[in-house]
């Protein structure tokens, strides 16, 4: 290993394992060390390399998937998680970006790709329920597809790593614009409250900020938001029967809670 690609290397792990982890700094680092695997050829490595250097590559990139999910950078986690799939030795942070990856699919409604993913992994049919980072994913999937949104809202709290809260979110806020849609076509109106357990909102100025993105009208006196209507557009699903088992869940979700 090369002394400037080890000193980065060693500055990297140092910045990134702080508490809290200094992103800028490792960003900066990040941007510094893929110059040098480029130029020594570990970014894609086809000669003989050593072991050592093999696993350092390796690092810096999954260290790089890891911060891009905590500076929100989905793109950027997509070519780091690219990078990975060479001849690089396995580690212990392997599934949770594997996991990271199955949910970034989910999140752009690529569920071929999942499943084809899913199919690829390096894990027997039989073990792939017993890693919580590959598990979390496909049941995260099997919700969304029955439309059990209290459960993939409760994944958030039960995420085997930090990073998949970003991604859990991100699902709730496409899952949210799904319901407000359905909302507006089927209703002129609902009660406040109504609208915030069926959106999972926890707080009133959460629902408002949210109405006013979707340009709804709000009443706090009478407690209703109205609808902004779409001329005769329609949409052609069961909305009465969406909301109401939704705003179902949502309800005994509250009372478990």
């Amino acid at each position: 290993m090369s002394s400037k690609l080890s000193t980065l290397y060693t500055d990297l792990v140092r910045a990134f394992t702080s508490q809290p982890p200094d992103l800028a700094k490792s960003g900066r680092l990040l941007a510094e060390l893929k110059i040098v695997l480029i130029e020594t050829g570990l970014l894609f490595p086809q000669d003989d390399y050593s072991e050592k250097d093999l696993c350092a590559a390796r690092d810096i990139l999954e260290i790089g998937a890891f911060w891009s999910i905590r500076t929100k950078d989905v793109p950027s986690f997509d070519r780091y998680f690219s990078q990975l799939q060479t001849t690089l030795p396995h580690s212990e942070r392997e599934f949770p970006i594997r996991g990271l990856n199955l949910i970034r699919l989910l999140i752009q409604n690529r569920i071929a790709d999942f499943h084809t993913t899913l199919e690829s992994l390096p894990l027997p049919a039989d073990e792939l329920g017993a890693n919580p980072y590959i598990r979390h994913p496909v049941d995260l999937e099997r919700w969304l597809m029955e439309g059990s949104y209290s459960k993939v809202w409760n994944a958030r709290e039960e995420a085997p790593a930090e990073e998949y809260k970003f991604f859990v979110d991100s699902l709730m806020g496409t899952i949210r614009n799904e319901i407000a849609s359905c909302e507006e076509a089927a209703y002129q109106s609902l009660p406040l409250k109504d609208a915030a357990t069926l959106l999972f909102f926890k707080s009133q100025s959460e629902v408002l900020e949210f109405a006013k993105q979707r340009g709804w009208q709000v009443n706090l006196t009478e407690g209703t938001i109205t609808f902004s209507q779409k001329g005769e557009e329609k949409l052609e699903i069961p909305k009465e029967k969406l909301i109401a088992n939704n705003l179902a869940y949502a309800r005994e979700l509250e009372q478990i809670v």
